[in-house]
């Protein structure tokens, strides 16, 4: 059994893919081939906004996010303490400072209603995530960066192909950053990022930014970064799409599987009314974690714990001064939770087998 099934998909995909890497190794256009700006307007159409930009990586996409947000030192971005780190180091990249506000002990997402009482006069941004691939208070989230003239960005790196309201992930705020990595929804075959948002302006910037400063070549406006999304990923990528949607509606499947089994004996994850989940975790809590842990290990089931330590209590942010106690929320989800196998090729067997062991450690 594994925690997430490449191999699976490959075999189900595998003359799509074959194809599309032997067309790109066939024309030697390994940097900024066609593929990539035809992923680009197909994924910016899936999402539903204008512009889509490809970036090397999702914690790229971040980092250009806030450089074309004109984040720098001296300024305070809010987010959560409740992710994987990219999301606030790269805040820190940027010259500025993370400020912290709890989680909703549901979602596990931003809590909005805590959100004002942390901005401040040096206040410029919000970076919202859609942690386990649930989609954020955006409707809360977007009045309260209005209200306050702040910038508000999408953390959609877990959750393309999920939807608030009929607005899918990766349409909210100012722009939005996702990720590619082989394990998310949609993943490549190395790393990947992209960008998305309605604004030509700021596209045009991210375009120039991601190059290295440059709208032609060897004539730099502003210094930038090399972050290019090879054409080999975004052809993978072209491969995969025509099936991602299918694969959404089976990690739907697959966690309503597990919750209808699991819901008496576990916290199992909540999907907020008029929200599609992509379910890039499937995720339980337990106060007896470490027994049902080593009870899986014991099984030979993969598991994982998404994310132990919150981000205030990482070493990497002692310098912001925060304690344990200042995030009871984050602080009690990160003792509580851990994610179980999840992904489309998941067999009924394997499943039944997962619940059993679950349900035999308790």
């Amino acid at each position: 059994m594994q925690f997430v099934d490449l191999k699976a998909q490959y075999r189900a995909y595998q003359v799509e893919i074959d194809a599309a890497i032997k067309e790109v190794t066939t024309s030697a256009q390994f940097i900024n081939g066609p593929q990539v700006e035809e992923l680009e307007e197909v994924l910016a159409d899936f999402v539903g906004v204008k512009h889509a930009i490809a970036c090397a990586s999702g914690t790229d996409a971040l980092q250009l996010a806030l450089m074309v947000s004109g984040i720098g030192p001296g300024d305070e971005v809010i987010t959560t303490p409740f992710t994987f780190i990219a999301t606030a180091e790269t805040i820190v990249l940027a010259g500025a400072r993370p400020v912290f506000v709890d989680i909703e002990e549901r979602t596990y997402n931003l809590d909005p209603a805590l959100l004002e009482a942390a901005i401040t006069e040096s206040t410029k941004a919000i970076i919202a995530v859609d942690l386990y691939g649930h989609p954020a208070a955006y409707q809360e989230l977007e009045k309260l960066a209005e209200k306050h003239g702040l910038k508000l960005i999408e953390d959609a790196a877990q959750s393309l192909g999920a939807a608030r309201q009929g607005r899918g992930c990766g349409s909210f705020g100012d722009l939005a950053a996702t990720s590619f990595f082989p394990a998310k929804p949609l993943g490549c075959y190395g790393d990947g990022g992209m960008l998305f948002t309605d604004d030509v302006e700021i596209t045009e910037k991210l375009c120039c930014l991601r190059n290295h400063g440059q709208r032609k070549r060897y004539y730099h406006e502003m210094i930038g970064c090399n972050s290019r999304l090879d054409t080999l990923q975004a052809a993978i990528l072209l491969a995969k799409l025509p099936h991602f949607q299918g694969e959404i509606s089976r990690r739907v499947q697959v966690a309503a599987v597990y919750s209808e089994a699991l819901s008496d004996s576990f916290v199992t994850p909540y999907v907020e009314n008029g929200c599609i989940s992509a379910f890039a975790q499937y995720s339980l809590r337990s106060q007896r974690r470490d027994q049902v842990v080593a009870a899986l290990q014991e099984a030979g089931i993969p598991v994982a714990v998404h994310y132990p330590v919150p981000l205030h209590l990482q070493p990497a942010f002692a310098d912001l001064g925060y304690r344990v106690g200042d995030f009871p929320v984050a602080e009690k989800i990160a003792s509580e939770i851990f994610s179980l196998p999840m992904h489309p090729f998941l067999a009924g067997e394997e499943q039944e087998l997962v619940i059993a062991t679950l349900l035999k450690a308790v």
